[in-house]
């Protein structure tokens, strides 16, 4: 079985990638080879380096042709531009995002329509893909039902990637699957572009002995999820059989992974447990119109009988989210 990884030198590229090697299978069948497509390598990667492993570095428009070399049966399509610098620069998320992910599906087909395998592609989907609208305001608890509303160019372009991969599924092209991700905290190393990223820097900053800053009002409510749930999620909606049965995939309709729903004030409150109060003091709250616009629009309670279906639980509580982190990345934590 040879499986594909875009976005593999990602925060949650690696981990995915991790995982895998750690099973060195797939839905009970040995990996062959693992795939890492990335625009930027780094020689430090240890699992890079695994004799499964081939690497290929570039814009993945660029490299599909290398990529589809030899059949690909599983594609993990996590690459993508993120939030804010969407929302910044429209014409770099639509080409990462959407026309990017349009290249990879055509090159899927093609391998398809030829008597190749049909692949079967996890896209990581966003609850960005939901917000409130004048004419239908968002309810309390979303579900897959809900119809998605964006108020994000980065969310739209979620949105217009999840319709290309369901109808690319519907017409047989291939086995397309959608796990929309929560806000993944707490994220190890430097802050990024997503208007989230604040959500992990108030707390590994501040474990960190370093100061943060947070751009919303900490009564706002976030749906969130650890990396360590995320990355089950994922695994588990890409290898779930299709069919009506326990813990089968049904349809096309995407899976809203688990969420845990806390506020800011909360996690905040959990860091001073954590951290202590000197840890707390090290956070400004200084709301940032822009960036409370985006976070504001997304849903912080959903419904996630889906996931649940297949087995998937959220985080047991914003506490245990922290000491996992402090577990994994003992080296980030000044005492």
């Amino acid at each position: 079985m040879r499986i594909v990884v875009t976005g593999a030198y990602g925060f949650l590229g690696r981990l995915l990638v991790g995982s895998l090697l750690r099973t060195r299978a797939f839905g009970g069948a040995p990996i062959t080879r693992l795939v890492l497509v990335d625009r930027f390598v780094d020689s430090g990667f240890a699992s890079a380096h695994d004799p499964l492993v081939d690497v290929v570095q570039g814009e993945l428009t660029d490299t599909l042709r290398e990529v589809f070399a030899a059949p690909v049966d599983v594609v993990f399509h996590l690459a993508a531009a993120v939030s804010a610098e969407c929302e910044a620069d429209f014409d770099l998320g639509m080409s990462a995002n959407v026309d990017t992910t349009r290249a990879l599906l055509e090159a899927a087909r093609a391998q398809s329509s030829t008597g190749g395998p049909v692949p079967r592609v996890l896209f990581a989907g966003s609850l960005a893909v939901y917000g409130p609208d004048a004419a239908l305001p968002l309810p309390p608890e979303v579900n897959e039902s809900t119809v998605p509303l964006p108020q994000s160019s980065y969310g739209t372009q979620k949105l217009v990637c999840e319709q290309l991969l369901g109808d690319f599924t519907r017409r047989g092209f291939v086995d397309g699957r959608v796990a929309r991700l929560m806000t993944v905290v707490v994220r190890p190393g430097r802050p990024n572009a997503a208007a989230s990223g604040f959500l992990s820097s108030i707390i590994r900053e501040p474990l960190a002995k370093l100061p943060a800053t947070c751009p919303v009002d900490p009564r706002t409510r976030v749906a969130l999820a650890s990396s360590r749930r995320t990355i089950e999620g994922i695994l588990r909606v890409a290898e779930a059989e299709r069919g009506t049965g326990t813990g089968q995939l049904t349809g096309r309709l995407p899976v809203n992974l688990p969420a845990l729903t806390v506020s800011v004030a909360d996690m905040l409150d959990t860091l001073r447990k954590v951290g202590g109060t000197s840890a707390v003091d090290l956070v400004t709250v200084a709301p940032d119109p822009a960036v409370e616009a985006i976070v504001g629009s997304w849903p912080s309670v959903l419904d996630s009988r889906r996931a649940a279906a297949l087995g998937l639980r959220p985080d047991p509580s914003f506490l245990a989210v922290v000491q996992d982190y402090v577990s994994d990345h003992p080296d980030a934590v000044m005492r």
